[in-house]
Parts: C-alpha cells; sequence; structure tokens
C-alpha cells in the first residue's frame, strides 16, 4: 500500500492487485474518519482491512469493465456502501448499480469533495475523479499514452476527454491510474504534444503509446 497526503485528505492505493494488476484507492478524510472507495478488482482483502475503521460513503467505480469490479460481492458486503458510476456504462448488470454519477456531480467524504469528469473513449461512461491534487484516471490516462480503445472513433473521443477536460487541470495535479504507476498532468502534455506534432494513420486505435505511436 502507497499513501500520499494533501491536508486532511489521504490517498491509499493497493496495487497490483489480481490477474489483470489493477489499482484500487481509498480516499479517506482524516478529521471526519469517512471515505470513499474507488474500484474494487480481484484481490481488494486489503482494502477491506484497511478501510475497517473507516465510514465508508460510497465505492465509485471509474468504469465497468470487469477487472474493475471482479471483487463486488466482497467488497460491498464488507463495506455496505453504495456502488456508484456514470449512467452510460452498460457493462455491468444495473441491478448492480445503486448510485448514477454524471458528469460535474461531486461526492463528499466529511469535508473532502470529489468531482466527476466524464472522459469518454475507453468506454461510453469512462469517468475520472478529482479530490484535491490527485486525479484518479480510472483507464482513461495512463503514463505514455491513454487506455486502450476498440475502434478509431473510440481513440479521438478518448484523446478529446484527455486534451479537453484532463489537460485543464493544473500541471501538477497528480495522476493515479486504475493500472501501474502514476503521472503528473504536466508530464502528460508534454508526452501528447510529442504525438500530436506526428501524422498517424485513420485506423490508429487500441494500445496507443504517445511516443511510438
Amino acid at each position: 500500500m502507497d499513501v500520499y497526503g494533501d491536508g486532511n485528505l489521504t490517498v491509499m492505493r493497493f496495487g497490483p492487485l489480481g490477474s489483470f494488476a489493477n489499482n484500487a484507492y481509498i480516499i479517506a478524510d482524516e478529521a471526519s474518519g469517512e471515505a470513499l472507495v474507488v474500484d474494487m478488482p480481484s484481490g481488494s482483502q486489503e482494502l477491506i482491512t484497511a478501510a475497517k475503521d473507516l465510514d465508508v460513503k460510497g465505492i465509485v467505480l471509474t468504469h465497468t469493465h470487469h477487472d474493475h469490479w471482479m471483487d463486488y460481492d466482497l467488497v460491498k458486503g464488507a463495506l455496505g456502501a453504495p456502488v456508484i458510476c456514470h449512467p452510460a456504462e452498460q457493462i455491468m448488470p444495473a441491478e448492480q448499480i445503486d448510485q448514477p454519477l454524471s458528469d460535474g456531480g461531486e461526492l463528499t467524504a466529511g469535508a473532502i469533495r470529489v468531482r466527476a469528469l466524464h472522459t469518454p473513449g475507453h468506454t461510453p461512461g469512462s469517468t475520472c475523479l478529482l479530490a484535491g491534487k490527485f486525479l484518479f484516471s480510472g483507464d482513461t490516462l495512463f503514463p505514455g499514452g491513454p487506455g486502450r480503445t476498440n475502434s478509431p472513433a473510440d481513440l479521438q473521443q478518448s484523446i478529446q476527454s484527455i486534451t479537453s477536460v484532463l489537460f485543464a487541470l493544473p500541471d501538477e495535479t497528480q495522476v493515479l491510474p486504475g493500472h501501474g504507476d502514476g503521472t503528473t498532468i504536466g508530464e502528460a502534455k508534454k508526452e501528447y504534444a510529442v504525438f500530436a506534432a506526428r501524422e498517424h494513420p485513420a485506423d490508429l486505435c487500441g494500445d496507443v503509446n504517445w511516443a511510438q505511436s
């Protein structure tokens, strides 16, 4: 577990978890003990243990690819909190989603405010979460490039989400993705500039790396 802080805001990162090497997070307000959980992949028992002394107000999914909620029954059963995600997500059965979270919506944990940023492309309802100086980017943005896309149109939508929504954030914003290590918005802008300076085939999609694609 890695721990990051920003005033009363504490972030706990758990990962790599499960066969897909996912990350999961706890966003906690130290003063009140209230918290939110971000994603619940396979291997989330460590997260549950860390959350046992916290008042978890919600379990937020960045998107509903199955690797991000494989421990649904375990985590929801242990924490008893509502499962929250963007209403455009279609992969998870509707009866397993307790509360929608649309673009600009806010969740709270004590004095901590977490804002939803709808960033479609990887999936229709992919959503990043902004809490203080931390951006939980799911599979929208990683060090080196965007998350995998299934079509050229999806890639263009993902790029639009990244450049118009995420790149509007301060350069020092710390990006905490759904897999692997983090980066910053400033570093991501520099990497994207390399990609944007080149021409690309019209059918480009899939696993795109800013420096190599």
